[in-house]
């Protein structure tokens, strides 16, 4: 199994498109393309190669040797044959016959000597003069010297068909043989060198993923290349841009829920009013349900202005806090809430339980979560709230005996303006997120979870203990 899962990996980082991948790909392609083009100036220049063709020292030794030899006209052939035998090792490569020269010897009107696998009618028809000739599909070059007095003609051959050439190079090897065995050799330093030259790259990449979402500073890293700095500078100005926007945002929120206040609580003043000067049952009833709506649309404003605070907290003044000392307090200040509920708060504290954050922030993040828990026990309930240690961290949690959250929207209710839609208590879908956003702040995490012990909900903060 574990072999299994090692091959997918490795296949997977195979077929997955990288940037490292893609260079490698660019250089071994550089490297055939500038092979081929290396080799295809050979293969021309051998086709062109006419130094053999006009060496005259050659010329005068075959007609030497022939017109010594008059008379005799095996041993003629023979001394014929060895030093064409001697001109071909010279001049084709490892005896292939496709690059080897060609040689006719004529005199007195009748042929002499001619090469192996010399093609008929291939013979000039001038002479001193270089010609070209086709023959079968070839090109071949050719030049006949006449040597006075005897009239011995010499007629030297030369293949240049570039495709047969080039066919029979390939055959041979010595076309992909060398990038076969160069290719993995360079694939390792060019592998090396990539990823060196990446490094400020991948060291951009490490201080983004590093940012938490609420950080929208400038990028520290200072890029010294052209395009890295190109990068940089993109990425902080789309930062910019984000922060002043969420700037913005939280400006125009925290400036309408402070406006809405006042008129407001004018209007909560102006109903109760109304409502203790009548007498009549059902405007009684209306006004009741005014002053409801009047009471969410409070709250409503509140915790916008405490989400508002809760973000502009993240960039205030970090402090070292009493976890234990600050729940003591929020709870007494809590405790008339939950005298009207009929609901009996339990706190357990282990001491000195000390992290480091805003104190602002913690107080939302206390004050939402035992509100919450207050407001859903029912009449009669119990909210159990612990802080404890737990190895490097301060561990909070509330239980609850409310209805509780069913497990597929436990994630789901920490977004804003959210609520399960099975809970029958009026509220605007913001303790939760506010809650969530003073948690990852402070660098922790929360869980919701069923008590384990009948109905009810339980919600467990776990943040760093201060060092």
């Amino acid at each position: 199994m574990m072999r299994w899962q090692t091959l997918r990996h490795w296949w997977r980082y195979l077929i997955e498109p990288s940037l490292i991948k893609r260079l490698l790909l660019a250089q071994m392609a550089l490297l055939t393309l500038l092979w081929s083009l290396g080799v295809a100036f050979v293969i021309n220049e051998s086709g062109n190669d006419l130094t053999l063709i006009g060496m005259n020292s050659i010329y005068d030794s075959f007609v030497e040797v022939t017109d010594s030899l008059e008379g005799q006209p095996e041993k003629q052939r023979a001394s014929l044959a060895k030093l064409d035998g001697a001109l071909r090792d010279n001049y084709s490569d490892l005896h292939e016959d496709t690059f080897a020269p060609r040689i006719i010897v004529t005199g007195h009107g009748r042929e002499i000597y001619r090469s192996p696998n010399t093609p008929g009618g291939l013979l000039p028809k001038q002479v001193e003069e270089i010609e070209t000739l086709y023959k079968d599909g070839r090109r071949w070059r050719a030049r006949t010297r006449a040597v006075a007095p005897s009239g011995t003609r010499m007629t030297v051959l030369v293949p240049a068909d570039a495709g047969q050439i080039f066919f029979t190079f390939n055959s041979r090897g010595f076309y992909l043989l060398p990038l076969l065995i160069s290719i993995p050799v360079l694939l390792l330093p060019a592998w090396i060198s990539i990823r060196m030259a990446l490094r400020p790259w991948n060291q951009v990449a490490r201080e983004v993923a590093s940012r938490g979402p609420q950080d929208l500073a400038p990028l520290s890293f200072k890029a010294r290349h052209r395009e890295l700095t190109a990068m940089v500078e993109s990425i902080n100005n789309l930062m910019r841009r984000v922060s002043d926007s969420a700037i913005r945002e939280r400006v125009f929120i925290a400036d309408a829920a402070h406006e809405l206040r006042t008129p407001l609580a004018a209007m909560n003043i102006n109903v109760e009013a109304l409502q203790s000067q009548t007498t009549d049952t059902r405007t009684r009833q209306l006004l009741s349900g005014i002053l409801s709506s009047g009471s969410r649309a409070t709250r409503l404003v509140s915790q916008l202005l405490m989400l508002m605070r809760s973000d502009a907290a993240a960039h205030g003044a970090v402090e070292q806090v009493a976890l234990d000392e600050l729940l003591q307090d929020r709870l007494a200040a809590l405790s008339g809430l939950a005298h009207v509920r009929g609901v009996e708060v339990e706190l357990a504290a282990e001491d000195g339980v000390q992290i480091r954050g805003q104190r602002e922030t913690l107080v939302s993040l206390i004050d939402n979560l035992v509100e919450n828990a207050i407001k859903y026990s029912p009449q009669g309930g119990m909210v159990k709230v612990r802080v404890r240690r737990c190895g490097p961290e301060a561990v909070l949690s509330v239980a609850d005996q409310g209805p509780g959250i069913a497990s597929a929207l436990q994630e789901r209710v920490f977004d804003r303006f959210y609520r399960d839609p099975n809970q029958t208590q009026s509220g605007s879908g913001l303790g939760l997120a506010i809650v969530k956003a003073a948690v990852e702040q402070h660098g922790g995490d929360i869980r919701l979870d069923s008590t384990g012990r009948g109905p009810g909900l339980l919600a467990t903060v776990r943040l760093p203990l201060a060092a």
